[in-house]
């Protein structure tokens, strides 16, 4: 009902509403079935997409059809008790996921410059302390 009077008065939304939500914190044993019951009662759904790999496991992105069904869902469904774990639901942020990756990468290759001129790995605060 709220979505349908946000698109009545032709509000502007925030520049991070996605239709893609990015769902953190969810059950290991969660079955898409389940997933699709608990957000499909805020709109259509295109796509689910649940992490099944060891450093995925317990997240999840929802796609929705329309970006208000979406805004819906987020309002209503973060903090939402899921087998005794409350659901962080954010909108995905491809450019801050993607500045972990960066991150990532970044320390790898300081690693790898370590080795090649034999520095050792020492933080500047553990060379202070030392």
């Amino acid at each position: 009902m709220a979505a349908v009077s946000l698109r009545k008065s032709n509000a502007r939304l925030p520049p991070e509403v996605n239709r893609v939500l990015y769902v953190r914190n969810l059950p290991f044993n969660i079955s898409s079935e389940e997933m699709y019951d608990i957000f499909g009662k805020y709109g259509a759904i295109r796509q689910i997409r649940l992490g099944n790999a060891k450093d995925t496991r317990g997240t999840a992105f929802v796609v929705y059809e329309d970006i208000y069904d979406a805004k819906n869902a987020v309002d209503h469904l973060s903090g939402f008790n899921v087998a005794n774990r409350y659901l962080i639901v954010l909108y995905y942020q491809p450019a801050k996921m993607s500045k972990k990756s960066d991150v990532k990468k970044k320390e790898e290759e300081i690693t790898r410059l370590q080795e090649k001129y034999g520095l050792g790995s020492k933080t500047p605060s553990s060379a202070s302390n030392a």
